[in-house]
């Protein structure tokens, strides 16, 4: 992972490189006696699940479903002047561009070609974009860069990003998975990308960053030339990434499903996550649930964390980048996934419940209501 795919907050750091907003996917139906209510029946089906935990590390690649706009630049018209036609439109760094004049966008080359006939026409281009999910048109009209001698816009665009993360869990009987414990969002914007496409790889760590007070590590890896997709990328939310998995991948330390434990299960106290931190090779390590948020609906932080394995705090000094997506195991339970370090204090950090990916990724009922490729055009 590139030092330059950090995403910081206050007090916190993101143990990923990325981050979406919500995507529920289909919802499994569960059979239940006439005369138990609903939502008891799906809550006594959740109890019972059983998946795969994780552990591997995984490449992800996605491409966006659109063209994103991450910032503005000035284009040299004259001598005596500089500007900006994307920025002058309104669009904004974080909106979408879904088409211009008609044709849907599902690669920046279509963008370059669009605009050098627009430019060529002088005739303005109808930009649709998303924003804050709603829909909106920009007309601009594109301007000459007499440095380059081409056709621009004005504006910084991407259309796909790339990192290293950890698999949270394999759903045998649905043949779904989960990973990263958290939304991937663009790195310049912040803005959560929505996923058009996109697919995971065995990925292998090559070394550690270790943490330091103020300065969280990362786990440094590569993509396996050798390695087959694992499984799609169907679906971006609060709680990581889903999509389509047929096997439980290589390197797995459980070749036969566990329990899972709700967020009312959870309990303070010893567990373990399960991560890699050389090669392929999931481990165990120690750690201390400190504490537990009772949640009735889901949010992104229900657990506090600490590693107490010496062993891990050695190698890389607590909680890194590349971290986030690690399972954490209970009493034998699945109970959730790391997903932030807190800067100040890296052998801390959040974790979420395995309860709210479970429902993102559709393998679970839901019981409650929900309230690099930078180019320049």
């Amino acid at each position: 992972m590139k030092p330059n795919l950090r995403k910081l907050m206050p007090g916190l750091l993101f143990a990923f490189f990325l981050s979406l907003s919500g995507i529920t996917g289909p919802l499994q139906s569960y059979a239940a006696p006439l005369d138990t209510p609903p939502d008891k029946a799906v809550q006594g089906a959740n109890r019972d699940l059983k998946v795969i935990p994780g552990g591997q590390t995984i490449g992800v690649k996605v491409k966006s479903a659109g063209v994103l706009v991450v910032g503005h630049h000035l284009i040299e018209v004259s001598q005596q002047s500089k500007l900006s036609p994307g920025e002058n439109s309104g669009l904004l760094p974080g909106d979408l561009m879904i088409s211009i004049d008609g044709v849907k966008l599902d690669e920046v080359s279509k963008v370059a070609e669009l605009v050098e006939r627009a430019g060529k026409a002088h005739k303005p281009l109808a930009i649709v974009y998303k924003r804050a999910g709603k829909e909106h048109t920009a007309k601009l009209t594109p301007a000459y860069d007499r440095n380059d001698k081409v056709w621009r816009l004005g504006l910084y665009i991407r259309d796909s990003a790339a990192g290293v993360g950890t698999l949270t869990f394999y759903a045998p009987d649905q043949g779904v998975y989960g990973a990263l414990g958290h939304v991937i969002t663009d790195m310049n914007t912040g803005t959560p990308i929505v996923v058009g496409s996109g697919h995971i790889v065995q990925s292998s760590v090559t070394s550690i960053s270790k943490s330091q007070d103020g300065d969280p590590g990362e786990k440094r890896a590569h993509f396996l030339k050798e390695s087959q997709v694992l499984g799609n990328v169907e679906s971006n939310t609060d709680f990581g990434i889903f999509g389509k998995m047929t096997r439980n991948p290589e390197h797995s330390l459980y070749q036969k499903p566990i329990p899972v434990a709700m967020s009312d299960e959870v309990k303070e106290g010893p567990a373990q996550i399960l991560t890699v931190v050389d090669g392929q090779q999931v481990e165990r390590f120690n750690v201390e649930i400190i504490h537990v948020a009772r949640q009735d609906t889901p949010a992104t932080k229900g657990m506090v964390l600490r590693i107490t394995d010496s062993r891990l705090i050695d190698k890389t000094g607590g909680i890194v980048q590349g971290m986030s997506g690690s399972p954490i195991v209970q009493n034998g339970r699945l109970v959730g996934a790391v997903t932030h370090v807190f800067v100040n204090d890296p052998k801390s950090g959040y974790g979420c419940f395995i309860e709210w990916m479970l429902q993102d990724s559709g393998v679970a009922g839901q019981e409650h209501t929900l309230p690099y490729n930078l180019k320049a055009v």
